[in-house]
């Protein structure tokens, strides 16, 4: 997939997400949006190395995904990425956002803000090695390093190096004193330093991420950036998704018309993943938001956790099924 292709799915991209965006969560998305950008768990470079097969699994329907790569290391990151383009994916990032102590401790994430001449070294070296995309996702500013002019300082050592693309997590990171889920939610987010960058640096193709809930806020940032990154809101509910090839991408809609034909049109995937030895657990605990907030969901939700604990096969889905149809008649 050519840059410019690319450029157009980022518009909207799914963030990565440890225990979240595997590739069963991946596949259940698209079948929602031909267009979102989604995007692998994080890797921690020096395991993709050492089990190259286990971490870039993927289906064929997935792309347009992303890997998102953990390391401080170029010549290793420089040999990830070539392993990951030549696996199939469409762009290889680099995680200088995330907060979390054990990251920190494999001196990469957030912390890699406070060394922007080893990211710019990183971002070279991957570029030196492949022709996909090479971008970085960060936050505002890590510690007590948080003035505007750090950031654009970081950004532009990085983009010097050859990077265009960044996602930006608008708030601020504490490697101390905070969690990282305090993290995701604190300081205050800032959008407008997002906005103020892109204002400042038309060139760069700039994605936002932070509290973004709904594709009606979405199309807010659209209008001051290039692209905007979701998380956990998606996760918690997929079925927002089902109207985004339209409202954010101006395409015809991909998604089937009901929750319930999305889920008929799932149960295959989960038969084929069952029939090689993954667990149900693993496969419907991405279908838990489904139908929350909803008549039935409660009900749903209780039907696919008890099924998987009791080693049911894929026709769970269809009881599940049932039980929400049943709720709401």
């Amino acid at each position: 997939m050519d840059s410019s292709a690319l450029q157009f799915h980022r518009r909207l991209s799914i963030a990565p997400m440890l225990d979240f965006t595997d590739r069963h969560e991946r596949y259940f998305l698209r079948l929602l949006s031909k267009h979102v950008l989604l995007y692998t768990e994080m890797i921690v470079a020096n395991a993709l190395l050492h089990a190259a097969e286990k971490f870039i699994q993927r289906n064929a329907e997935e792309n347009p995904v992303a890997v998102q790569l953990g390391g401080s290391d170029p010549k290793m990151l420089a040999e990830c990425a070539k392993i990951v383009e030549d696996a199939g994916f469409d762009e290889v990032n680099l995680n200088c956002g995330c907060p979390s102590e054990r990251v920190q401790c494999g001196s990469f994430g957030a912390i890699l803000m406070k060394n922007k001449n080893l990211v710019a070294e990183c971002v070279q070296a991957m570029q030196s090695q492949v022709k996909i995309p090479v971008t970085v996702k960060t936050r505002l500013g890590v510690d007590d390093l948080t003035s505007f002019e750090f950031f654009e300082d970081f950004i532009d050592t990085v983009h010097a190096a050859g990077c265009n693309t960044f996602i930006i997590h608008a708030r601020t990171a504490r490697l101390r004193g905070y969690s990282p889920k305090e993290n995701r939610e604190k300081p205050a987010i800032q959008y407008e330093s997002v906005y103020r960058l892109k204002e400042e640096r038309p060139e760069l193709n700039i994605s936002i991420n932070g509290d973004i809930k709904n594709l009606e806020q979405a199309k807010e940032h659209l209008k001051r950036v290039d692209g905007v990154m979701m998380g956990r809101a998606v996760y918690a509910n997929p079925w927002m998704l089902h109207s985004a090839d339209a409202e954010i991408f101006g395409k015809e809609n991909s998604a089937p018309e009901t929750r319930e034909e999305l889920l008929e049109l799932f149960t295959p995937y989960v038969e084929k993943e069952l029939a090689a030895g993954c667990p149900l657990s693993i496969l419907v605990k991405h279908l838990f938001g489904l139908f929350a907030g909803l008549p039935g969901g409660r009900k749903y939700r209780q039907i696919l956790s008890e099924g998987a604990a009791q080693g049911a096969g894929a026709e769970i889905l269809k009881k599940a099924i049932s039980a929400v149809q049943s709720a709401q008649e």
